[in-house]
């Protein structure tokens, strides 16, 4: 299918339903990639979902996107511009209206899939506007709670559904920053797994077979 000119560029491979309004999965890139990466993974996810990989706005040197700059300073260390980061929570929650809309899409089964910091856009829209969003699959990511929305504890949670899961050995993002997760999940009542595998900064092939079989009953 031939993408329309929306806020956001991505990627679609179109569900296989013929009527009515189909489901959707936005995958969201980590950091420096683009949205061919976890666009792979399309082929081998329930047909009946309309896919869609979205680019993140700000492009990097000398190539791949970031939905926020990561700046390493000598005396501050490595951080986060979270202004740019909560600026992407609205540009992905604008995008996700834009597209339901133009690909005739169901508006009420939205999954997120991220990956990395892909994975943090991805807790910052669902745990602020959970009324948006049904499902998310957050891959090799953490919550940022400078990004979420005021009042958001106070939103009802009840219809979200996670699913978390981390690399034992991830160099780039501690499993510790992930296990939070759990708890803080847990405060707002939210459904969710958690599950860690023996890799790295990445998705194992168990990994991937897990977050499908968990994402098949909740479409």
């Amino acid at each position: 299918m031939t993408t329309a000119p929306l806020s956001l560029e991505h990627s679609i491979r179109p569900s296989s339903l013929t009527k009515g309004k189909p489901p959707v999965l936005f995958m969201l890139h980590g950091y420096g990639s683009n949205e061919e990466d976890l666009f792979s993974f399309a082929p081998e996810l329930p047909m009946e979902l309309c896919v869609i990989s979205v680019r993140a706005p700000y492009p990097m040197e000398p190539f791949g996107y970031a939905w926020y700059a990561i700046n390493f300073d000598a005396q501050q260390g490595k951080w986060s511009d979270d202004q740019q980061a909560a600026l992407s929570r609205e540009k992905i929650v604008i995008f996700m209206e834009e597209a339901c809309k133009t690909y005739g899409l169901d508006d009420g089964r939205i999954t997120l899939l991220g990956f990395s910091q892909g994975t943090i856009l991805s807790y910052a829209v669902a745990l602020s506007y959970p009324e948006k969003v049904k499902n998310v699959i957050a891959l090799s990511g953490y919550i940022n709670k400078k990004i979420l929305i005021h009042g958001y504890a106070d939103k009802n949670h009840d219809n979200l559904m996670i699913y978390a899961s981390h690399g034992q050995v991830d160099q780039v993002i501690p499993p510790e920053w992930a296990q939070k997760a759990s708890p803080f999940l847990n405060k707002l009542g939210i459904e969710h797994v958690y599950e860690e595998f023996p890799v790295g900064h990445g998705v194992a092939p168990q990994n991937f077979h897990s977050f499908k079989k968990w994402l098949m009953g909740r479409i």
